[in-house]
C-alpha cells in the first residue's frame, strides 16, 4: 500500500523517507532510490532477521559514539541519545542501496521516579556519510519517532487506548483508525490543544455539527479559536 500512496506525491526526489521495521523491505528500497530518486532510513527488527543479526554482530563491541544528543526535558523524562554509524557493511549486507548502517541508544530517566530505561535500535539508510553525518541521521530518526510518539500520546491520553477492552477480530484496528481519523480532523483545522477541543465538543452534540459545518444552518465559530 505504501508505493501507491507515494505515487500520489508528485516529487520526492532527494527526500528521505523514514519507516518502521514493517516497511523495511527490499522492494520499497528499490522503488524509492531507483524509481523516485529519493532516500530511505529504515528501522531493522526481527522481520529482517539476518540483516538484524549482521548489524548486532558488527556493533556489539562499539566504543565511543559518533554523536551524542542530550534532549530537553519532555513528558517528565531526561533523555540521552547516542549513535554509531558505519559504511563498512555496504557491500556485505543483503539489502539494496545501503549507504550506511547505524545503531542508536536511547537512555531515558523519569525525573519523578528516577527509573531508567535503555532502548537500542538498529537501522540502515541509503544516504552515504557524505550525504548525511551521524548527527543528521539521529535528527532524521528523531523526527520520525517524534511524529509516531506524539500521535500515540494524543490518542492514549484522550481515549486511554492502552487500556482499551476491544480486542477481538478487526475491532482494535477499526477503533484506532476511527480515533486517529477524529484526531486528524481536529489537527487539520489548526487546533492547538486537541484534548481541550474534544472536551468542548463533547459538551453538546450540536457543537460538533457546527464545528464541522455539516448542516445547512451551522453557525460559524463565535470565538477566535475557529480550529
Amino acid at each position: 500500500m505504501v508505493q501507491p500512496m507515494l505515487d500520489t506525491i508528485p516529487d520526492i526526489q532527494g527526500i528521505t523517507i523514514t519507516a518502521d521495521a514493517l516497511l523495511t523491505q527490499r522492494s520499497l528500497a528499490r522503488y524509492l532510490v531507483k524509481e523516485r530518486k529519493a532516500h530511505y532510513l529504515f528501522t531493522v527488527k526481527g522481520n529482517q532477521l539476518t540483516l538484524l543479526e549482521d548489524l548486532k554482530f558488527f556493533f556489539k563491541d562499539r566504543q565511543e559514539p559518533d554523536y551524542v544528543d542530550h534532549a530537553p526535558l519532555e513528558h517528565g523524562r531526561i533523555e540521552t541519545r547516542k549513535i554509531w554509524t558505519t559504511s563498512e557493511l555496504n557491500s556485505y549486507l543483503d539489502f539494496p542501496h545501503v549507504g550506511q548502517a547505524f545503531v542508536i541508544e536511547r537512555h531515558s530517566i523519569k525525573k519523578k521516579t528516577g527509573k531508567e530505561t535503555l532502548d537500542v535500535a538498529y537501522g540502515i539508510t541509503s544516504r552515504t556519510p557524505q550525504q548525511a553525518t551521524a548527527q543528521d541521521l539521529l535528527t532524521i530518526n528523531r523526527g520520525h519517532w517524534t511524529i509516531e510518539n506524539s500521535c500515540h500520546y494524543i490518542i492514549d491520553w484522550n481515549y486511554d487506548e492502552d487500556r482499551s477492552t476491544i480486542r477481538t477480530g478487526n475491532g482494535p484496528e477499526n477503533i484506532t483508525r476511527l480515533r486517529r481519523f477524529a484526531v486528524g480532523i481536529l489537527k487539520s483545522k489548526g487546533v492547538s490543544c486537541v484534548s481541550q477541543k474534544m472536551r468542548q465538543l463533547s459538551w453538546n452534540v450540536r457543537t460538533v455539527f457546527d464545528y464541522l459545518r455539516m448542516t445547512k444552518n451551522s453557525c460559524a465559530p463565535c470565538s477566535k479559536d475557529s480550529g
